[in-house]
């Protein structure tokens, strides 16, 4: 090991997993956007017959986004900053640089199988669990060489302490693993059905609203340790590196990191209100649902209170920009949500498409951002480059920030007009509105929507541009820059 001389961090698989990051953004955003025309003009439906339909194209959108984009953001970020709270180089370990490699190219490989078996119609058919059993067995594995280098390069560190970033990426970890294995329990219905079905086809072992409760006790689950924990753990890094300035109060940060834990994992139910699930869990999801805004804001607030005295960095540097529009996005979104699982409220929202409005503000405002933010900021010190254009970066974080509000805007009138529309009865207790009346009315809403995606999508291929050129052309630097990144 090293000891004396500057460690020198490798950044082999970093570097490998921000390219996959990328390619899998742009993929999930231009599915996403051609499934937002699709309701707008549903004569899209129908240009490439079945492998077009919004059934076949809407699972491939939401597991790139989730598994590909986001969850190879995890990895490439990992991979950059855990070496460097832990003051340890991956090269100092054999071992853990092979294991690295090859989590990437099992990931990468796994990942196209995957989306692969999607395109195809072979589907398990649950809500962002739609990969076979024997996909499920490639993701345990590539989840399990994840752990290796993680734990891997705690058992090896130099830095005694552990960074509270630290901890948000083992939760994500251990949560994630947990969440995966219980929900995804199934048997082939060949075996099942005394060879009659298929070998690679299955069915769950769960049943009627035992499956529905572990299924969103899964759910939303998958966003707290896919969506929420790791992004703070990321935020909690790169601002305070990005702007000098050290974290408003550690003490919040960990109150924050074991609210999120323990009041997290019993919000699910709140996705079945109104259900056959009992009324007692019901009422418990949205207790604790409302609960959740205290750990949430909490971690929020503290990202927000870390630019206390430096918000002059706003205006002058962009990725403050981006981090801190995250970090507002993450408070509006978190608030959000507990909102709609009060059950007056959800009687007007459920099924309606406030719902996609809310998860889309969450994951484009909070999640893309901040994995933005933090590609940008490890490019120049993984490739010693500047970043290529600083103009580029203020059009991008223009368009895409537009985008959200549009998207979150129309979305939000577009799902309170069909839930208002479908309550709506006369003097005799008969409906008012035809199914068909609530589709036609919203149409310029979706046509809303349409026009943000598309809008979303250029951001995020100028975001990709704007990298592309940083590691080809930028500026070399002779020095890693200790702060802020240096843009031309």
């Amino acid at each position: 090991m090293q000891s004396h001389a500057a460690l020198e961090y490798d950044y082999t698989v970093a570097k490998m997993f921000t390219y996959v990051t990328i390619l899998f953004g742009f993929l999930g955003m231009l599915v996403g956007t051609i499934l937002a025309l699709q309701l707008a003009f549903p004569e899209l439906n129908y240009l490439i017959g079945e492998y077009g339909t919004f059934s076949r194209l809407r699972p491939i959108h939401t597991n790139t986004v989730v598994f590909g984009f986001t969850v190879s953001g995890i990895f490439a970020t990992w991979y950059y900053f855990a070496q460097r709270v832990l003051k340890v180089s991956m090269a100092e370990s054999k071992f853990l640089m092979i294991m690295g490699k090859v989590h990437f190219w099992l990931y990468f490989i796994g990942a196209l199988i995957a989306t692969l078996t999607l395109v195809f119609g072979i589907s398990a058919g649950k809500e962002y669990a739609q990969y076979e059993w024997w996909v499920d067995i490639v993701i345990v594995v590539v989840w399990i060489m994840w752990g290796i280098n993680i734990f891997g390069l705690i058992g090896i560190r130099r830095e005694k302490a552990l960074y509270v970033s630290i901890w948000y990426y083992l939760a994500c970890f251990l949560g994630i693993a947990m969440l995966y294995l219980f929900n995804n329990m199934s048997i082939p219905t060949y075996f099942a059905t005394e060879g009659l079905g298929s070998i690679h086809h299955s069915v769950s072992m769960y049943s009627g609203t035992n499956d529905a409760l572990v299924q969103w006790w899964y759910g939303h689950n998958a966003v707290a340790f896919g969506f929420t924990v790791p992004i703070v753990g990321m935020i909690y890094y790169f601002l305070p590196k990005e702007s000098g300035q050290a974290i408003y109060s550690y003490k919040l940060s960990l109150l924050s990191f074991w609210g999120l834990m323990f009041v997290y994992l019993w919000a699910g139910s709140h996705h079945l209100l109104w259900s056959t699930v009992p009324d007692w869990m019901q009422t418990m999801g949205s207790a604790f649902s409302i609960v959740l805004i205290l750990p949430s804001w909490g971690s929020a607030i503290n990202m927000l209170l870390t630019m206390k005295g430096e918000w002059n960095q706003l205006a002058e540097n962009p990725l403050i920009k981006f981090m801190v529009i995250a970090s507002t996005f993450y408070m509006l979104s978190t608030i959000e949500g507990p909102i709609q699982a009060i059950k007056s409220v959800n009687a007007i929202a459920h099924f309606t498409d406030w719902i996609p409005g809310h998860v889309h503000d969450g994951v484009l405002g909070w999640v893309v951002f901040m994995t933005m933010a933090a590609l940008f900021h490890m490019a120049p010190r993984m490739w010693k480059r500047e970043i290529y254009s600083k103009k580029l970066m203020g059009i991008q974080f223009w368009m895409q920030t537009t985008a959200v509000v549009l998207y979150f805007t129309s979305m939000w009138i577009a799902g309170i007009t069909q839930g208002m529309m479908w309550r709506a009865v006369d003097e005799y207790g008969n409906l008012v509105y035809s199914f068909i009346d609530t589709v036609a009315v919203l149409h310029p809403y979706y046509l809303i929507r349409g026009v943000s995606g598309i809008l979303y999508t250029a951001g995020f291929v100028l975001f990709a541009y704007n990298i592309y050129k940083t590691i080809t052309a930028g500026r070399k630097l002779t020095e890693e820059p200790q702060f802020r990144t240096p843009m031309a």
